[in-house]
């Protein structure tokens, strides 16, 4: 009998990193540079087919983690990407940047913080000014502090918080939809904290929720227009976010207690944010909150 030629394993489906990682901790906001390993989000093996042909897009938190990763998967399906990203972030945005230039789009660099009203109005209007049209919103910037008691969750805290979790979300979206025509798409980043719970993450977990409620309302109030909003609510991902959170000793083991025992990687969560931003593959989906939980089958 003939020999069954093997198939060579690529890096997207070859063994993904698994805690214990080294152990360590950044100042917030985090910088995916400094994160090891470094998270995935190259996506080798995710071929474009043109599906976001001629669109543009505005991603939140588009520097590093699950932001870079949809950056580079809307410009190879051929959409034109705007990043917003804190000034502190701005090493990161330029590896964005340079990834998404080497997918053969454009790419705009926005720094700015998603809690000002007036600066999520500027980066709307820049990314139209810039593209001449905005098709796709991902809001993603996100601010998270465990604490160990309710006690310790300060009123500073909490204002950050609410101001980038959820006030920015509805910022940048009614900001958008004024410039928003037939057909876009508003994509929410929500989290499994926002369906279960989690109990040193009260006010980010309480954000989540509230951005779950929103997207389902957003999309009613929305659906007439011809504008889709739907949310994908990751569980554990490896980013900047976790590592400039939680205690040095707590970062090497996230994702360890889910059932595939590791985090996600960005390059796995991305194509949920194609697939919501695709006419050809989501035209009917509207209000949907998408879980991406690595083997977790309870939440909501």
């Amino acid at each position: 009998m003939p020999k069954t030629k093997r198939r060579s394993t690529s890096r997207t489906t070859a063994r993904k990193p698994k805690p214990p990682f080294k152990a360590q901790h950044q100042r917030k906001p985090g910088l995916e540079s400094k994160v090891d390993p470094q998270p995935r989000f190259e996506a080798p093996d995710y071929k474009g087919s043109g599906k976001l042909d001629g669109r543009a897009a505005l991603i939140t938190g588009g520097d590093s983690g699950i932001g870079r990763a949809v950056a580079v998967l809307f410009a190879r399906e051929g959409a034109d990407v705007a990043i917003v990203y804190l000034p502190e972030e701005q090493g990161d945005a330029e590896v964005t940047e340079g990834a998404v230039v080497a997918e053969g789009r454009r790419c705009l660099l926005i720094p700015g913080d998603v809690r000002d009203s007036s600066f999520c109005d500027v980066a709307v209007a820049a990314t139209v000014k810039m593209f001449g049209v905005l098709d796709i919103l991902v809001n993603n910037a996100a601010f998270q502090q465990h604490q160990e008691s309710i006690e310790n969750l300060t009123d500073e805290q909490l204002d950050r918080t609410f101001r980038t979790n959820i006030f920015g979300y509805i910022y940048m979206a009614r900001a958008a939809v004024k410039r928003m025509p037939r057909g876009s798409t508003i994509i929410n980043t929500g989290s499994i904290t926002g369906l279960e719970g989690s109990g040193q993450l009260l006010d980010y977990s309480a954000t989540k929720g509230a951005i779950h409620a929103f997207t389902k309302s957003l999309a009613q109030n929305l659906v007439k227009k011809g504008i889709r909003v739907n949310c994908v609510a990751p569980g554990p991902i490896w980013t900047p976010l976790n590592v400039a959170d939680k205690p040095a000793t707590k970062a090497a083991r996230h994702g360890a207690d889910v059932p595939m025992k590791r985090p996600g990687q960005p390059e796995e969560v991305a194509p949920a944010y194609v697939f919501f931003a695709s006419p050809v593959d989501s035209s009917y989906i509207t209000g949907e909150v998408l879980t991406l939980l690595g083997g977790e089958t309870t939440a909501g």
